[in-house]
This record gives structure tokens, C-alpha cells and sequence, in this order.
């Protein structure tokens, strides 16, 4: 059966009743699910596994894959309305999504991210259904040399986005880096900077980390300013919130750009959303005619990266689906599902259950339609939130990031952890120190690390591995010129800035 073939069929199953009803609470769960820090489309899915095994598999799994997209579409949410990351995916959107609700146009944002979500939300669909088989062959090249690479090349990325100061960029990329060495050891087995707490041992919680960071420092340094705040306007109609024709012919190739890159980063098991957001992100920025507007609620800051994150959902499910490898936490569940249902994710699944495969695929287009329709609508309301009074939302934020918190693993010391990264970031903002390469080299510190190991134990700790292999060869050179550009490159438009101050 040929991919158009295999889609109609799959169509004609997606569109039974009882397929939308459950696609569509699937959707409306991974919403709520990604507005609300703290819970997580994996959590979530894991909760209902036990109900969804009880369905047919083409139904459980529709609503289970729903549950996954919807989530991504209503994880911006917090991100730009209160600088709450409720995963690690969702940082790249608060550097331009706050700073535009802070200028009064939190509703252009949410409307550009549900726009941008859909767009390349489904050239994420697309692109499985069509690339598939070859994206499943470039994914299998990629052993933990490539890996090794591809994970420094990210980590360098980072420090892109520390603005001006690289070395600051490089100071939070350390810290993050050390956070994430905290816990058990994956190969010895010995504990790591714990002190011999139990609650360290399995590493530090990244909700507690990224909330507290961003949505506690952010709220004790606006506490520390005691000058009087005006509250957002925020237009009471429908079109005066959504993106005009302009913000939209000015997001589009972020837009596209986003969902081939996140789609082909999402092909790469391990490799994430996080990381296909800041890479389209940051190509945004290098591509952009306007580059210094990006971090000061730049639009295209906010459609790349939500772009990314969703187009990463249809490359993700490829490993998935063609050699049984999950790239998160979320693919991990869902290839339990698969193995609960009795289905073998490989080569022959596509074969062998294409009664199964092919609705999946299908319901991915008809959710991308439905996420679209039902966030719309909702862009006034989630924008009204702004008018909430300083003294009412302030509290707000400080009662849902504990509750999102303590609600992952139900700890009172991850609320203390939350506390002491609120102080944490508190500290770096009053020191200018930008608190995203923290969160995101945290998120891939673990990736690079093992990946390293891995290859050094396959070649007797040797490094020359790297350059034996083309692709890991190729993305360590690209990674060599790209520090070498960070530090002479802006060394020498310093230099430049300076010559032409003295001119002038």
C-alpha cells in the first residue's frame, strides 16, 4: 500500500465517530494539559494508559497521539502569557512571546503561535507520511559519535542566545551543565553532587528548574520595582487580537523554515523539541532583516520556535513507528501503548498493521484542524488574563507554579528546589546573566554526556572516532567555525562600533 493509498484509508477510519470524539478529547486534554506547568503529555498519558487499552487500537492510540500535539499547541500559553515554561520545548517562546505581551500584544502572540502550530504542525504530517522511509535510513546513521557531535554543535547554539556577552551566555551554559551532573551516575552507578540526599539521586526535576527560574525570578524582580505598573490593554474583539496580514507575511518563512527543521531534528531520536525550537530559532534570527529585534518581542521569535515544536511531533513519530525508538519522555509511553495493544513498532508495523498506522497518521491532520479551531477562539480570553490586577496575579503565579511543582512527583523538596532557582534566577537577572542557556543546556547536558561516553567507550577513549565518521567529522568542523565566529566575530564588530563612536 503507497502512502496515498494507506492516508485515504486511514481517513475513512479517522472519521468514524467514535475516532473524532476521541481524537477530539484527546486534543482538548493535551491543551489543558499543556497550559498547566508541571503535569506533562507523558504523565498524562501514562494516567489514562490503563482506560485507553481498553479501546481499539486505532482509537486509544488516536487519543493518545492527540493528547501529544494538543499539548505542544497549549504549551505557549503560559509561556507567553506569564514567562512559564511548562517544558523544556516551551523556553525558546518566552524570550519573544512575554516581551510582546508586555507591549500589549499578548494576543498577536497567541495567535501567531496557534497559526504557526497548525502551518507546520502539519508539514510535520507531511513529512511522515511521505519521507518516512527515508528519514528512518539517515536516523540509523546516527550512532553516539553523531550524537556526541550534534549535541556540542547544540550546546554552542546556546550561547547564541545570550545576546551580546558571550561569556555570560557561557556562564549560564555552565551552571546548567553542572545542574544536569546532579544524580546517579547512569554508568557506575554512583551518585553525583547529591550530598547524600535521596531526593538528588535521581537528578534535579526540570519543572522545578525551568518555573523557577523564569516565573519566580521573574516575579521577585517585578516585587523589587515599586514603581506603579500599568496593566496590558487588551482589545476586546476578536480581529483587533489575532495577527494582522503583515505580522503574517512577516512570520511565514520563520513559519516554514520551523517545520522543516523541527521535522527533520525530530527524525533524530534523542535529539527533541528543545532542540528543534532554539535551532529554528536561531535561524530565524541569523536569516532575519531585523535580527536585533529578536529577544525584545520579535514575532518571528515566537512563530519559529512554536513552528519547531510541533512540526518535531510528526519527525518524532518516525523513529517511533519504523524502528521502535522513542525520543522522549512522551514516545516512550506511546511505544508502551503499542506494546500493550500487541503491535511491534519496526520495519513490518507499517505492513503488518496498516489498519492501525494509517488512521494515526490521518487523525494527526484532522487534530492539527481541530487545535487550530479551538485555540482561536480562545486568544481573547487567554489575553484578558493580563488585565488581572499586579496584587491578584503576582499571587497567581506563585500558587500555580508550586502546585505545578509539587503535582509531578507530589515532593515538598522539589518546592524547595523551586524556591532556591527562584532565588537563582532572581540573582541572574539582577546580574544580566540571560537564564535560557541554563534551562537548555540543562535539557541537553545528560544527551551530550552520554552520547560521549558511549562513543569513547566504543573506541577505547580514543577521540579520533569523531573524525573517522563523515557526520560527526562534519557537524565538529561546522561546530569549530561557529566558536570561532562567536568570539572573533563579535570581537570584530566591537571593534567597529567603537571606530565609528570615535568618528562620529
Amino acid at each position: 500500500m503507497n502512502a496515498v493509498d494507506g492516508l485515504l484509508h486511514g481517513l475513512q477510519a479517522a472519521i468514524t465517530p467514535t475516532n473524532l470524539l476521541w481524537l477530539l478529547v484527546g486534543c482538548l486534554l493535551g491543551t489543558l494539559v499543556g497550559i498547566l506547568p508541571g503535569l506533562g503529555p507523558p504523565a498524562t498519558i501514562s494516567i489514562l494508559l490503563p482506560i485507553a487499552t481498553g479501546f481499539d487500537p486505532a482509537t486509544g492510540l488516536i487519543m493518545m497521539a492527540g493528547i501529544y500535539y494538543g499539548a505542544k499547541y497549549g504549551g505557549s500559553t503560559t509561556s507567553i502569557l506569564l514567562n512559564i515554561p511548562g517544558e523544556s520545548s516551551s523556553v525558546v517562546t518566552c524570550l519573544d512571546g512575554y516581551e510582546m505581551a508586555k507591549q500589549g500584544r499578548a494576543g498577536k502572540a497567541l495567535g501567531i503561535a496557534a497559526i504557526a502550530s497548525f502551518v507546520a504542525g502539519t508539514i510535520g504530517v507531511i513529512g511522515l507520511t511521505f519521507l518516512a522511509p527515508v528519514a528512518a535510513d539517515v536516523a540509523v546513521n546516527f550512532g553516539p559519535p553523531e550524537y556526541s557531535a550534534l549535541m556540542v554543535f547544540a550546546l554552542l547554539l546556546v550561547i547564541m542566545l545570550a545576546g551580546d556577552s558571550i561569556l555570560k551566555g557561557f556562564i549560564a551554559m555552565f551552571i546548567g551543565l553542572f545542574l544536569a551532573t546532579i544524580g546517579t551516575d547512569l554508568f557506575s552507578g554512583e551518585q553525583r553532587f547529591t550530598g547524600g540526599s535521596i531526593e538528588l539521586a535521581g537528578g534535579i526535576e526540570f519543572i522545578a528548574l525551568s518555573v523557577g527560574i523564569f516565573a519566580i525570578g521573574e516575579v521577585l524582580v517585578n516585587l523589587e520595582d515599586r514603581s506603579e505598573k500599568k496593566l496590558f490593554k487588551v482589545p476586546s474583539k476578536l480581529r483587533e487580537l489575532l495577527p494582522s496580514r503583515k505580522d503574517i507575511t512577516t512570520s511565514t518563512p520563520a513559519m516554514l523554515q520551523g517545520g522543516v527543521v523541527g521535522f527533520l531534528i525530530g527524525i533524530l531520536p534523542g535529539a527533541g523539541s528543545t532542540v528543534a525550537s532554539f535551532v529554528s530559532y536561531i535561524i530565524a534570527k541569523k536569516t532575519s532583516k531585523n535580527p536585533e529585534k529578536f529577544g525584545k518581542g520579535a514575532i518571528e521569535g515566537v512563530a519559529a520556535p512554536e513552528a519547531a515544536n510541533n512540526s518535531e511531533t510528526g519527525g518524532a513519530m518516525v523513529p517511533l513507528l519504523t524502528m521502535g525508538i522513542p525520543g522522549s519522555g512522551t514516545g516512550a509511553v506511546l511505544l508502551g501503548a503499542l506494546v500493550l495493544y500487541g503491535l511491534n513498532p519496526g520495519p513490518l508495523l507499517f505492513h503488518e498493521h496498516a489498519d492501525v498506522v494509517w488512521p494515526i497518521i490521518a487523525s494527526m491532520y484532522l487534530g492539527n484542524i481541530a487545535l487550530l479551531v479551538m485555540n482561536l477562539p480562545m486568544v481573547p480570553f487567554f489575553a484578558k488574563l493580563l488585565n488581572t490586577p499586579y496584587k491578584v496575579l503576582y499571587p497567581a503565579i506563585l500558587l500555580i507554579s508550586v502546585v505545578g511543582v509539587y503535582s509531578v512527583n507530589f515532593s515538598i523538596f522539589d518546592v524547595g528546589l523551586l524556591v532556591v532557582f527562584g532565588l537563582l534566577g532572581y540573582v541572574m537577572r539582577k546580574l544580566d546573566i540571560p537564564p535560557a542557556p541554563l534551562v537548555l543546556a540543562f535539557v541537553l547536558g545528560p544527551i551530550a554526556e552520554n552520547s560521549i561516553r558511549q562513543s569513547l567507550l566504543l573506541s577505547d577513549n580514543s577521540p579520533v572516532i569523531y573524525l573517522q565518521r563523515p557526520i560527526s567529522a562534519a557537524l565538529i568542523g561546522v561546530a569549530v567555525l561557529l566558536l570561532l565566529l562567536l568570539t572573533f566575530g563579535r570581537r570584530t564588530r566591537k571593534v567597529r562600533e567603537q571606530v565609528l563612536e570615535i568618528d562620529a
